[in-house]
């Protein structure tokens, strides 16, 4: 086996006419008057909402003449032309034209100052920019060629190091394509008896990667040095198709059904086993707290574990889980722990189910389910905004974004011909990788860049790998 990194050809052949290199380039508002009460103070005049008449301001001839006038009948031709030049010689001489009976004394000031604040109110509103909506493309940045790659919904094949180095697994070889130049190299290819690959997982520390076989064999390579470090055999009884790391914790998922959390610096690397699958564990996730671990497996089961419910001996027997969650219709592959909201999980289930459920991980309630109409077979979530990527197989084989937590579609990817089954995200969170079964990767710049980028200190995992003395090898 040859652990060495081979350059691999900048030429893209014919699909179909010669095996192909892998990871080729392929208003304003009315006013309202005050209802406040009048003043206690009696100098001060009161301007209320009910009029209280003063009687020396009362004309008591005019209004008794006003009274009992009697109506003008414009429609009664007979009037008598003395009568109607009396009654405005009247009008004119007593009541010089007025004709309200009953009146403010003064008319109450107007309120400019709610007027002018008012319309300040409204000027401000009307300068104040409008939120532009963030430009999402339609079509992949950039598209290399995967030949080999495995058409397996329960395999996890793909992953992007926080080194910016993204590791596919194409048949028995793993490949790595680094982000930050384009290149690419052979990290290993496995004997036919122990292949094909079945999952890849980068170690936090961006440096180290650990490799799930189909013979039930885990690898771990250090690919600074292309080094195969150790080999770690018997923990399950077949394939190993999901991994997922916990700092030194390397916890490994298999069709036999068993979850095994393994000590990578020791000998006797099995630490801690949890048994609640009765069929292969094809989706494994630890929180970002590293305190639960999600599993999701081919008997449509969800469960949440808890490190601090884990047996220290795996002779102890099962490990009690935190919750148990069997909403789902079909396999549960697709799993994200929600980036900004520490107990919130995300799970998508297989093609006789389509959903896309949402989970309270300290309750266990599941907080919305969303059917999609199609597989879920992987998840990603936004880690700027509040928005989640999923990918889907039969009918349109799209890439799907969701504004979250209202699940409005913001954007439809397409360009794969068959079904996605994986995607990997960069370590800045912006740009998305997929693999699918039409043996291609396409990298997705749907994330974009953040409005306002958030500080937050990176946490430093140099600790765990200082020395390859750390990782026994044998």
């Amino acid at each position: 086996m040859d652990a060495g990194s081979r350059s691999i050809s900048s030429e893209k052949n014919m699909r179909y006419a010669a095996p192909r290199p892998p990871l080729q380039e392929a208003g304003s508002r009315p006013y309202m008057p005050s209802l406040s009460t009048a003043s206690r103070n009696p100098s001060a005049k009161c301007y209320g909402d009910r009029f209280i008449p003063d009687r020396s301001a009362m004309d008591m001839d005019m209004a008794h003449y006003l009274l009992t006038e009697p109506r003008k009948d414009k429609e009664n031709a007979a009037a008598s032309p003395a009568k109607e030049a009396y009654r405005k010689l009247l009008a004119e001489k007593i009541l010089n034209n007025r004709t309200r009976i009953l009146s403010f004394r003064n008319k109450p000031p107007e309120p400019e100052s709610i007027l002018t604040e008012l319309r300040a109110d409204a000027a401000s509103l009307q300068a104040k920019p409008a939120k532009q909506r963030r430009y999402i493309p339609q079509s992949a940045e950039r598209t290399l060629d995967a030949p080999e790659l495995v058409d397996d919904y329960y395999l996890n094949l793909l992953d992007w190091g926080n080194s910016n180095v993204l590791s596919i697994a194409l048949g028995n070889s793993v490949y790595l394509w680094d982000a930050s130049i384009g290149s690419t190299s052979e990290l290993v290819t496995v004997d036919e008896d122990d292949g094909p690959i079945t999952s890849v997982s980068w170690a936090p520390d961006g440096r180290h990667i650990a490799i799930g076989l189909n013979s039930s064999d885990v690898q771990l390579w250090d690919t600074s040095s292309n080094r195969l470090l150790r080999t770690m055999r018997g923990v399950h009884d077949s394939r190993v198709g999901s991994l997922a790391w916990n700092n030194n914790i390397l916890t490994t998922g298999g069709m036999d059904g068993k979850i095994v959390n393994n000590d990578v610096r020791i000998r006797n690397h099995v630490v801690q086993t949890y048994q609640g699958h009765n069929q292969e564990v094809c989706g494994l996730k630890w929180s970002g707290s590293g305190q639960q671990l999600a599993s999701g497996g081919n008997d449509n089961l969800l469960h949440i574990w808890d490190v601090s419910m884990a047996s220290s001996m795996p002779s102890a027997g099962r490990t009690q889980w935190l919750h148990r969650l069997e909403d789902h219709l079909a396999a549960v592959k697709a799993l994200a722990w929600c980036p900004f909201q520490s107990n919130l999980l995300a799970s998508g289930g297989g093609g006789s189910d389509r959903c896309i459920k949402f989970w309270n991980t300290h309750t266990g309630a599941c907080l919305n389910s969303i059917d999609t109409g199609s597989q879920v077979c992987s998840l990603v979530w936004n880690k700027n905004e509040r928005e989640l990527l999923s990918s889907h197989g039969f009918t349109q084989n799209q890439l799907t974004l969701w504004k979250y937590p209202s699940m409005v579609k913001m954007a439809e990817l397409t360009g794969h011909t068959s079904r996605v089954l994986f995607m990997a995200q960069s370590p800045d969170g912006l740009t998305v990788a997929s693999a699918a079964a039409d043996e291609t990767l396409r990298f997705w710049n749907v994330f974009g860049t953040p409005e306002a980028p958030k500080t937050a200190t990176k946490a430093s995992h140099t600790g765990m790998f200082n020395s390859s003395n750390h990782i026994h090898i044998r």
